[in-house]
């Protein structure tokens, strides 16, 4: 509607033409030709999907080693979203190193050491200040990184895509010269080997004369539970997907972030077709339409191992092509979290979702939605395989089934150990070949950082599903670090805080600035303890998912039982 300015002649408007007064362009980063071409080349024939965003952030950072503002905007007008979603993304994952246009990108080489508790056992600040100190900062770039799965070599690090293990100045020094900075790819049993033991012929009698009803009771029976760290138990989750109707999807959560955990790269590294045997089972009980596998991306041996058989898989019929979709993590632990994984699978920040709706009904793309851990699968296909007896038929101290234990720290074999599901931290550690020499038993973390720190004296309860919760501790992932009378139960529970406050999404904000408070708490000489229970009962009444519901166990426990420290 025009304006009635009286008399006076109609108004120009707001676009003024004078010299220097007009708005050539519209606000924002302005979208370069040649940055554009750059990207559509990097893509190629991918889709331009806005869930594959994660996936095309990676393609542009590992071509040109970091993600440039003129990249970022070029990627949205390619995908045809906003600048402020590619960039809320971009910059949510620490594995992309966004370079606004007044910033120096990074050197072209970078080096990740691992400080999670048994790397700093092992000397992990120590290794970090040395690199730091002898190499050149303009050719190399040394930072800290949580944990890599490899808790059994510590002290590691991250060389480009190199993992060194029992890692020194000289490794790295010898490795930078030789361009040793790809993974190294270990040998595994591949489509050929598995397929000549037996392999995929019981998937294959299913798919032609199975009953689901059938294959979920046979899994029960085992009482197999989720052993991501959940423990829910596997079979019942197929009934629940089952029952909402189509289209479904299966997602593998193989965001192994919980420090000190290694078995699902153990597996994958050996084994990989009995877990895509086992998830391809799972995934025809639900009449899944996609499987979605979700890897961390700080295993890369074990992306390149996945690639390789999809492939083989897809040539051999055994699945259509793209029916398997790998997706690569871009380090965020919460990711682990189903419903963040979920939504890091969709493209976006991996921020947990409020419950419920659980994402049996609502999961990918708003469809119901099976999820399992990679060692999960492993034990389906071994069950539907050798029957429920490989894991009921287990039996000590009263407990059935079988656990596969990463124990590392102060012992003297650290390693993934299967044992029965009854086994106390005396056996695990004479199963690790006992104590490492000249250290004397004195803690241990039996579950990851989220089940704290017990005594030595409680070593005679069995590490499994229920039996640490009266303890206020729990399995989780039986990531087990053993601590000896050479380390600080108040450090220990220092470094985990410190993780957790490095890890918190920041949705909510009893995690956010609890695990900050926290952190500032534990680091005085002698700890507050009434104020540091007051926050900790905040933050399991009030976080929103199970990070900030567990950072306080490493707290608690380490009050309770380690006192004189304190």
């Amino acid at each position: 509607m025009a304006l009635d300015n009286g008399d006076k002649a109609p108004r120009k408007g707001v676009w003024k033409s004078g010299k220097g007064k007009g708005r050539h362009h519209t606000k924002g980063r302005q979208l370069h030709d040649d940055a554009w071409d750059e990207v559509r080349a990097v893509l190629g024939d991918a889709p331009r999907r806005a869930d594959l965003l994660i996936e095309h952030l990676h393609k542009i950072q590992d071509q040109y080693g970091h993600l440039s503002a003129a990249h970022l905007r070029a990627l949205a007008e390619e995908v045809r979203m906003s600048m402020a979603e590619i960039y809320e993304v971009a910059t949510f994952y620490a594995h992309f190193d966004v370079v606004k246009e007044e910033d120096t990108p990074p050197p072209a080489l970078t080096i990740r050491v691992c400080d999670s508790l048994s790397c700093e056992l092992a000397g992990a600040q120590a290794l970090k200040t040395a690199l730091q100190d002898g190499l050149d900062p303009t050719e190399v770039r040394v930072l800290r990184a949580p944990c890599m799965g490899r808790c059994d070599t510590a002290p590691v690090l991250e060389l480009g895509h190199a993992h060194i293990d029992h890692a020194t100045p000289e490794k790295v020094q010898a490795a930078i010269a030789a361009g040793e900075i790809h993974a190294h790819i270990p040998a595994y049993q591949n489509y050929a080997d598995y397929t000549a033991d037996g392999g995929y012929a019981r998937l294959q009698d299913l798919r032609a004369n199975g009953d689901w009803e059938a294959v979920q009771d046979t899994v029960l029976a085992s009482g197999l539970r989720g052993l991501g760290g959940a423990g829910f138990p596997s079979g019942k989750k197929w009934g629940f997907v089952r029952a909402n109707p189509g289209p479904r999807y299966l997602a593998v959560n193989g965001d192994e972030g919980e420090p000190g955990t290694f078995k699902d790269r153990h597996y994958l590294e050996r084994t990989p077709h009995l877990f895509f045997e086992g998830m391809l089972i799972a995934a025809w009980a639900v009449e899944a339409e996609t499987c979605y596998i979700y890897m961390r991306d700080e295993y890369p041996a074990v992306l390149q191992i996945l690639r390789r058989e999809i492939t083989a898989l897809e040539d051999a019929g055994i699945v259509a092509p793209g029916y398997i979709d790998l997706r690569r993590g871009a380090g965020a632990y919460i990711c682990g979290e189903e419903s963040a994984m979920i939504e890091s699978i969709e493209g976006k920040r991996g921020m947990p979702r409020h419950r419920p709706p659980f994402v049996a009904q609502v999961g990918i793309f708003g469809r119901p939605t099976l999820v399992h851990n990679v060692e999960t699968l492993h034990w389906v296909a071994r069950i539907c395989r050798e029957g429920p007896q490989v894991q009921s038929g287990i039996e000590k101290n009263g407990r059935t089934g079988v656990r596969s234990y990463s124990v590392s720290g102060r012992v003297a074999q650290p390693g993934v150990y299967a044992l029965p599901a009854g086994s106390t931290i005396v056996d695990i550690i004479e199963a690790a070949g006992g104590m490492a020499a000249g250290h004397v038993f004195k803690a241990y973390q039996p579950g990851g950082p989220s089940s704290g720190l017990l005594p030595a004296r409680i070593n005679d309860v069995p590490l499994d599903f229920d039996t640490l919760q009266p303890l206020g501790s729990f399995i989780g992932s039986a990531a087990v670090v053993v601590l000896s009378e050479h380390d600080s139960a108040k450090a220990a529970a220092l470094n985990m805080l410190r993780f957790f406050e490095d890890e918190s999404c920041g949705q909510c904000t009893p995690c956010r600035v609890g695990c900050e408070k926290a952190v500032k708490l534990m680091q005085q000489d002698t700890w507050d303890q009434n104020l540091l229970e007051e926050l900790s009962t905040a933050m399991v009444d009030a976080s929103i998912c199970g990070l900030g519901q567990a950072a306080p166990n490493p707290i608690r426990l380490v009050i309770k039982h380690f006192a004189d420290e304190i």
